[in-house]
């Protein structure tokens, strides 16, 4: 395929061989042969932003795989980079192998997994596989240390240009300089084609192993001109028009069941980022902002700079198309195409994220450029993650819902096909294992894999129900467990949800099917007690009386907690509390009655949004009176009998207070 530049990396990266580059052709494998396994990872793409899904950008060689394979619409991740490339690699959920957050022990991003959580190319080793590693790592260890026989790792994910970390086979190379050719995009291509040419050359008797992890399209939005060209026209209509146009295509392509999903979710105007960086504001300039908001509502200067915005993005995603196009190119060059298994995801949905890092934002140099720091944001992230509510680091379904592509010619004969199936990354592992052969050995000390393998769906869109599926991240939780979802923003009430109707999630049902609720709910704990028992197994004694399986999480830094969304209520001289886990208020007269019994009032509406300003005339005048104000919100409980133990719990708090 014609590359419009020449962005590769520099010759001082490739020692491999110095007829890595000569044509080469391996015989179509036959029979029971092990197939090559291809993973290609991107990082922060949206479940709507390949065409195959209904976007507009331009991804030729994903909608090959979906049309030689199979497209799965209920797959999902764990919200976040480093816990999926960890379950991604592991088979295990992140918080098992210490690579998410279990309060009270060393757990998260520098987690380090336990000896008995190998990485994938370690168990496919006995198969013979030659494992080989290229782009973003975010695990703990170093890849060739970690079981890849090969790797580069490039880990400067700030600079698209001229990355200053960045490892050969776990040696560090010299930073890139700026004003080269070099693009990372191309780059882990150019590693992928060249490596892949060695092993054809030298170990044409092996499968092969390759995982490609992709930065792009994560922010900084950097991107080259050309491609940028190519969109920067496309956006202009504004992130409002362009959702409904993709939700449009995607019920053409048969993307989402409309009895499960009627219409996109409700757009959160007042939902940031999900951290809060007020001089990143001050940096980027009157263009940028943090709310969805009506597009027609900006400015001249703000639509201007929120369409450049997407046009990188969209020109992110077009790239590393063209790569992993040049990808299946040398696959079908070794005549290996038939025999690979390639499986396509994203680590988490679209980012809704703002903040400058790295070399900082320069405003007068071209949007795009290395001297920029551009990030998408909750407009445009709403877009990427359409039909879904919010995005990356949530555990509503924009945050964990992605594309998973499936492609094996020799085995999977259900071209084209929709799966609609529930799934998770920690079942990538037992998928690979099973159709390399591989049975790896249990020892006691070493719990089982809790996902299963995906085979049986390559014929057919039917099986065994999925064990319930669990997310905790960042303090956000929830479950799955067939078409119920239970979900728990940080600080907020458990919210319910019949995904078989609601996947866009717009009924919570918690109130009047609160008997189902503690049912996930209880299920949500006991998972996370059993998973903090296998994070500490390994461990002394006295780390492992520290973890504690609780779903709150302490030591969220300044940014979080600016983040965190505001309760639109309107309270006067009011105060907002859990109670039996849902959101109660008090109004109080700002003179208490000077008298043993102080009145109040029950508030009547029940939800989120309520009591509103339109309303405060009418409580001004019982606070006058010295009549407190009090309400619950128990959603829409359509006057359910099951609200009632709430507003009994109401009152007896307001007894209790006198």
């Amino acid at each position: 395929m014609h590359q419009a530049r020449n962005a590769r990396l520099p010759e001082f990266i490739f020692t491999v061989s110095s007829i890595l580059l000569l044509p080469c052709s391996i015989a179509g494998n036959h029979g029971d042969t092990p197939p090559n396994v291809l993973i290609i990872l991107a990082d922060d793409m949206g479940y709507s932003d390949a065409g195959c899904f209904g976007s507009e950008i331009k991804t030729p060689n994903l909608d090959l795989l979906a049309s030689e394979g199979l497209r799965f619409t209920q797959f999902y991740n764990t919200a976040r980079c480093w816990p999926t490339r960890a379950a991604l690699m592991t088979g295990y959920y992140p918080q098992q192998v210490r690579r998410d957050t279990v309060p009270g022990i060393p757990s998260g991003g520098r987690g380090t997994r336990p000896a008995w959580a190998p990485l994938l190319p370690e168990l496919l080793r006995q198969a013979g596989y030659r494992s080989y590693h290229t782009g973003k790592w975010h695990i703990d260890g170093m890849p060739t240390q970690s079981g890849f026989d090969r790797s580069y790792y490039l880990q400067d994910q700030g600079r698209f240009f001229n990355p200053k970390r960045h490892y050969l086979d776990d040696k560090p190379l010299p930073p890139v300089e700026k004003g080269t050719d070099f693009y990372a995009t191309t780059a882990l291509a150019d590693h992928v084609v060249r490596t892949l040419s060695d092993h054809a050359e030298n170990h044409p008797d092996k499968p092969f192993f390759q995982y490609l992890a992709f930065a792009a399209p994560h922010f900084p939005l950097h991107a080259l001109p050309e491609d940028i060209e190519i969109y920067e026209d496309r956006y202009k209509t504004g992130w409002d028009a362009v959702r409904q146009q993709r939700w449009r295509r995607m019920q053409q392509l048969g993307i989402v069941d409309l009895k499960a999903v009627q219409r996109p979710s409700r757009v959160e105007r007042g939902l940031g980022p999900p951290y809060h960086f007020p001089d990143a504001f001050e940096i980027l300039g009157p263009g940028e902002t943090n709310r969805p908001t009506p597009w027609n509502s900006l400015t001249i200067e703000e639509k201007r700079f929120q369409a450049t915005k997407m046009a990188i993005h969209a020109a992110m995603i077009h790239r590393m198309d063209i790569e992993i196009g040049r990808v299946f190119q040398q696959i079908r060059k070794m005549g290996q195409w038939e025999n690979t298994l390639i499986v396509f995801l994203s680590d988490n949905g679209a980012s809704a994220e703002i903040m400058v890092r790295d070399d900082g934002h320069d405003p007068q140099a071209d949007p795009g450029s290395a001297a920029t720091y551009l990030c998408l944001g909750p407009g445009w992230s709403t877009v990427c993650n359409t039909p879904f509510r919010r995005h990356k680091t949530w555990t509503h379904e924009g945050g964990i819902s992605t594309p998973l592509l499936l492609s094996w010619p020799q085995r999977i004969q259900a071209k084209g096909q929709i799966r609609t199936t529930p799934g998770h990354v920690i079942d990538i592992v037992p998928t690979i294992l099973e159709v390399a052969g591989v049975s790896p050995e249990h020892s006691e000390q070493q719990p089982d894999r809790p996902g299963r393998s995906l085979t049986t769906l390559f014929s057919a869109d039917h099986g065994e129900p999925h064990a319930p599926i669990w997310w905790f991240h960042d303090g956000h939780a929830a479950i799955r467990t067939g078409n119920w979802k239970a979900v728990a923003p940080l600080g907020e009430p458990w919210e319910l949800y019949n995904l078989a109707t609601d996947r866009q999630e717009s009924r919570d049902l918690a109130v009047p099917e609160a008997e189902q609720l503690k049912s996930l709910t209880d299920q949500w704990q006991l998972m996370f007690a059993r998973f903090v028992q296998d994070a500490v197994r390994d461990l002394p004694d006295n780390q492992q009386t520290k973890a504690t399986p609780d779903r709150a999480l302490k030591g969220r830094n300044r940014a979080q907690n600016l983040a965190l969304p505001k309760r639109s209520q309107f309270l006067l001289n009011g105060k907002s509390f859990l109670l039996n886990g849902r959101h109660a208020f008090t109004m109080n007269p700002k003179v208490s009655a000077d008298r043993a019994e102080k009145p109040w009032i029950f508030y009547g509406p029940t939800l989120a949004a309520y009591p509103d300003q339109a309303e405060s005339w009418m409580h001004e005048r019982f606070l006058k009176a010295g009549i407190t104000v009090a309400g619950i919100d128990v959603g829409e409980a359509y006057g359910s009998p099951k609200a009632f133990p709430y507003f009994e719990a109401l009152y007896q708090h307001m007894i209790m207070h006198g």
